[in-house]
């Protein structure tokens, strides 16, 4: 009993996923034009994750490679400052002090504070103050393109070994043909398209699992 409820829940998950691929591919496009103020959106956001990579290097080089003079004394005055880097730019810039020990060092950190305020209105954060809500759409949509991309996996692979099920799948779920449609399509009979259907399911079901 118990291994019949199990194969009928993992039939179901694979008729869910299937079924719900154009809503998923709606649902990222609406996402992707979310705006998150100053002109960006959470699909660029997105593409943006590409500068951690670039960061991450810069990180292990010294900083005169890639820092001019002006930018190494400002690196210089946070160092003397601040003790950590707190996570998130709006906590860097209330981490930074707004007096120094001299009117040279008050120059360099008001300099400090004017540039990350720059890169707060850039990144729209002045505009749109919910991080939670920026990071959370962007999570969902990286997540409903995992999925997606993970079904159309699974169908490309179907299709070189059993085309017909990998096409029975893309007219019946991705593109939400009717039975009728699908059938007249493939050329099938009514007893013959509830076979293939079916059988294609279960082969997708071992694919995916």
């Amino acid at each position: 009993m118990t291994v019949l409820k199990t194969a009928a829940t993992a039939e179901q998950i694979v008729i869910e996923q299937l079924s719900q691929y154009r809503q998923k591919q709606a649902r990222i496009k609406v996402l992707s034009t979310h705006s998150v103020g100053a002109g960006i959106t959470v699909s660029r956001l997105n593409e943006d994750d590409q500068l951690q990579e670039l960061h991450r290097r810069l990180r292990g080089l010294p900083s005169y490679m890639y820092l001019s003079a002006r930018e190494q004394k400002l690196e210089q005055t946070a160092h003397a400052y601040l003790e950590q880097y707190p996570a998130g730019i709006r906590s860097q810039k209330a981490a930074i002090p707004t007096k120094g020990a001299d009117a040279e060092d008050d120059r360099l950190l008001r300099e400090l504070h004017d540039k990350i305020q720059k890169v707060i209105e850039a990144r729209g954060y002045e505009v749109r103050g919910d991080i939670d809500e920026i990071m959370e759409r962007l999570a969902e949509l990286q997540d409903l393109q995992e999925e997606v991309n993970r079904i159309d996996t699974v169908l490309e692979a179907l299709e070189t070994y059993e085309p017909d099920y990998a096409k029975i799948l893309r007219l019946q779920y991705l593109e939400g043909r009717s039975v009728v449609d699908v059938q007249a399509e493939m050329n099938l009979s009514k007893r013959t398209y509830w076979r293939k259907i079916a059988a294609a399911e279960n082969e997708y079901k071992k694919l995916a699992h």
